[in-house]
């Protein structure tokens, strides 16, 4: 059996602040946005995996973070951003600011860890983010354009001290998260 997995850092405390920000785009036509209090950060998506390769995933994972020399810090989550681009948008996403550098290095080291052990590697460019909600038709772009373009949003600061490996459950509400491990920082 296998089970849809991704590494996180979650947005514990800042479901309000994320809805405020999300708030800002209700009006743009085909976006759908993400449930506030499932907000996160993703390290790295690794899919579906058998179930009895958890606890060596578990493993590599700490050491990944040992490897990535990341003590914990404070993140600041900042300012929009769009995947691809702001003429073909698909995603719109909440970007960091302080602690860039520490998400990076700890993607890259999970990266790492989990390529040696046979998950795909990423195929582009790794950016700090959470997504705020996805465009299911271009109804709203030029609303959310506007939007990303003048708008600069402070969602605020965590003290991030752990990762999470998350399992994403899709149901038809919508995926379903639970943490199968927490690793400390």
């Amino acid at each position: 059996m296998s089970k849809r997995l991704f590494v996180s850092v979650d947005l514990d405390g800042l479901d309000d602040a994320v809805a405020d920000v999300q708030d800002l785009l209700v009006d743009a036509s085909g976006l759908n946005v993400v449930d506030p209090a499932q907000a996160h950060l993703t390290l790295k998506f690794l899919d579906d995996t058998d179930e009895a390769r958890i606890d060596d995933l578990i493993s590599e994972l700490e050491a990944a973070v040992t490897d990535s020399g990341v003590e914990p810090c404070t993140v600041t989550f900042e300012g929009l951003g769009v995947f691809p681009s702001l003429d073909y948008i698909s995603v719109v996403w909440l970007g960091v600011e302080a602690g860039n550098e520490e998400l990076i290095r700890l993607h890259e080291a999970i990266e790492a860890r989990t390529t040696a052990m046979g998950f795909e590697a990423e195929d582009h460019d790794f950016t700090p983010h959470v997504t705020l909600a996805r465009m299911n038709h271009a109804g709203g772009k030029e609303l959310v354009q506007e939007i990303v373009r003048e708008r600069d949003p402070t969602v605020g600061q965590m003290h991030v001290k752990e990762i999470r490996l998350t399992e994403s459950e899709l149901t038809d509400e919508g995926p379903e998260y639970s943490t199968l491990a927490s690793i400390p920082l």
